[in-house]
Parts: C-alpha cells; structure tokens; sequence
C-alpha cells in the first residue's frame, strides 16, 4: 500500500537520491520518457547491476515507480510533477565559494 510521505521526509528523500551523480542522471533521463532498464543502463553506460542497485534506492526513495510491461518492466518518475521539480533545480542558482562546500569532504566522504 502506498502511503503519502510528511515534507519533511519528501525532502530528505529527495536530498538522498540527488546525492549521487548516477541517480541524478538517471532522474533527468526518466524526465524526459519512461524507460526501461537496459535502454537506461545502455545510455548511461553503466553495468545493469548497478543500474538496478540505483533504480531501488530511487524506488526506495519513492520517486520513480516500476510498471510492469508485458514481460518486461518499464521505469517512470512517480509524479510528473517531480519533473518540474529537477527543472527547476537544474535552473537554480546557487552561491558557491569554492569547488566544493566542506573542507573535510575526503575525510569525511560527503560533499
């Protein structure tokens, strides 16, 4: 059963699957159509495997959907509205100082 996540939680679920650069491209792919995995894993260039892993943390997360499809599955973003949404992030301007925001980011592993 699919329940409605608070903000809060939208938020942070959103901050996790833009995390990593292989999401985001996969997000902004799945934006422009419904695909499925091998079409997906071809054009990014990554093995389906990992592919997979990254299509269930985004599942996870509750952004794309899988919709069965004959014997195959397809993929898509769970709300169309989650589009506009990468539009504008993708558009917005952000204040920098440096390459990166926090000076600890090998030790630390994150930034």
């Amino acid at each position: 059963m699919l329940t409605v996540a608070p903000e809060i939680e939208v938020l942070a679920r959103f901050g996790r699957a833009l995390a990593d650069p292989i999401r985001c491209q996969l997000l902004l792919a799945l934006r422009e159509a419904p695909a499925y995995p091998s079409d997906l894993a071809d054009a990014l260039g990554i093995s389906r495997t990992r592919l997979s892993n990254h299509l269930a943390c985004l599942r996870d997360c509750g952004l794309v959907v899988a919709v069965p499809d004959g014997r195959r599955t397809r993929y898509e973003l769970a709300d169309e509205r989650l589009g506009h949404a990468l539009d504008d992030l993708r558009t917005a301007v952000i204040a920098v100082e440096a390459d990166r925001t926090c000076v600890e980011a090998d030790e630390k592993g994150c930034c």
